[in-house]
């Protein structure tokens, strides 16, 4: 068992329980279920992958409660001021993992692509499509994207494209990235969660 105290005198528990890593970490009225989303049984074909899964996994379970309970309307709901509505993020992160998938040869599309090509930002007096739709392309897309990444050897990870002119990068630093997005985009949401009156997203 390892124990590590943090600024914020959050109590990190790190267990091994069946060969699967268990995380509890509490701090007063904050508790953050057990990290058992990914079975540890998948062998990444490069190593660097591994703990990558792992967030993904986690942010496919996440997505879902993060949007528990949200109305469409208040998806929309902008409270008065320029920030991404729930529907523009949900919308948003359900694309980029359709775009993550067609970088490694998956060319397909959620419903609502044309309201998110080529990254387009949220579009005033739009109305955009219901959650259960965003809820349904994420489920679709979601199991065929995780086995590419499960897949993907050192070789593929480590060449380089140009992700705007004068600035290449790895596909490996591409997914990193992805990864870091898709945090935030949930973050975002659970924030979203409380300013609409809703309960705090659950982790259990």
């Amino acid at each position: 068992m390892v124990v590590a105290n943090t600024p914020l005198y959050c109590r990190i528990t790190t267990r091994i329980i069946n060969e699967e890593p268990f995380i509890f970490a509490s701090s007063k009225s904050i508790i953050i279920s057990p990290l058992i989303y990914t079975n540890m049984k998948d062998i990444t074909k490069d190593s660097r992958m591994h703990s990558l899964v792992i967030l993904y996994d986690m942010h496919t379970d996440f997505f879902s409660k993060a949007l528990e309970g949200i109305s469409d309307a208040d998806a929309l709901n902008r409270l008065g001021t320029k920030a991404n509505h729930i529907a523009w993020i949900t919308g948003s992160l359900v694309e980029e993992r359709y775009s993550l998938a067609k970088t490694f040869g998956i060319d397909r599309k959620q419903a609502a692509h044309e309201l998110f090509s080529d990254h387009k930002g949220i579009q005033d007096n739009t109305t955009y499509p219901s959650l259960d739709s965003f809820k349904k392309d994420w489920g679709s897309i979601t199991p065929d994207l995780r086995k590419v990444l499960i897949d993907l050897t050192p070789e593929l990870l480590n060449d380089t494209f140009e992700m705007m002119p004068g600035h290449r990068m790895t596909f490996f630093e591409l997914i990193t990235f992805m990864m870091y997005r898709e945090a935030n985009c949930i973050g975002q949401i659970a924030l979203w969660r409380r300013l609409l009156g809703y309960e705090a997203m659950k982790y259990m």
